[in-house]
């Protein structure tokens, strides 16, 4: 797996209250796990100026590729532009590689100045190409800002990944398994686990409990390389019998 970190932050207050749901977090997932890639971390945030340049300044300091998703409008909750501007101490300025790409849509002169309010990026800052309405978002030290509509968002997204990190891909060469364990607690696999993640700090273990109408269950799951993920598949079997509870293979569906 690649030493490079992805991250979201989705902004928006419809999101935080409900209005909307939010999708570009499941479809990132989706389109970076194609290419090999996971998503490590992800936040959602209202349009309050103060917090996303708070945001801005703690994600820019991380040293990870992030993707913004929302608030690169024209209107005035449309702050991620002045408030990454602010992050970054430099100031907005007219885009000239973004007048040409509204120029290209509109067929001459851009009118009236709210328009043009569209690519006023932070000082630096690179577009990235828009191929719905050629309004562009723009990029700046890794973080990748594009447009809240998923139509528009994620064929950007996929050329930022596509075109920056495609160096970064490995498709096929992640995986996940999981079993379903009958009967057992939480409590009843926690030794077997912490001596698991000691011996393969490569993979990663999950535990989810659950209780049904006949007694205890537990997911145990393994994500990883994926020639690493089926022996060490078959080796928490094994500790899962020695403990003397019976399990069944878990099927692994994407969520929609």
């Amino acid at each position: 797996m690649s030493a490079r970190r992805f991250g979201l932050i989705v902004i928006g207050d419809e999101l935080l209250s409900g209005k909307r749901r939010d999708k570009h977090f499941p479809k990132l997932v989706e389109l970076l796990g194609a290419r090999g890639l996971e998503l490590e971390w992800v936040r959602f945030i209202s349009d309050d100026a103060a917090l996303i340049e708070q945001t801005l300044r703690e994600t820019l300091a991380g040293g990870d590729i992030v993707f913004s998703c929302g608030g690169i409008g024209a209107t005035p909750d449309d702050r991620t532009r002045a408030c990454a501007a602010a992050a970054l101490g430099v100031p907005l300025e007219r885009h000239p590689d973004g007048v040409a790409e509204l120029e290209a849509r509109f067929g001459g002169p851009v009118t009236p100045d709210q328009r043009l309010r569209l690519v006023e990026f932070p000082q630096g800052a690179a577009i990235i190409p828009n191929p719905v309405n050629r309004v562009p978002g723009f990029s700046i030290r890794e973080h990748y800002f594009v447009p809240g509509f998923p139509n528009m968002a994620w064929p950007m997204i996929e050329w930022v990944l596509d075109h920056h990190y495609a160096h970064l891909h490995a498709p096929g060469s992640r995986t996940e398994q999981a079993i379903s364990v009958d009967g057992a607690r939480e409590s009843d696999v926690i030794p077997l686990m912490e001596r698991f993640v000691s011996a393969h700090p490569d993979l990663k273990l999950s535990c989810l409990p659950s209780t049904e109408p006949q007694g205890y269950r537990l997911e145990l799951g393994l994500r990883g390389p994926t020639e690493a993920v089926t022996p060490g598949m078959e080796e928490l079997r094994a500790e899962v019998e020695r403990l003397g509870f019976p399990w069944t293979p878990v099927e692994i569906v994407p969520e929609q």
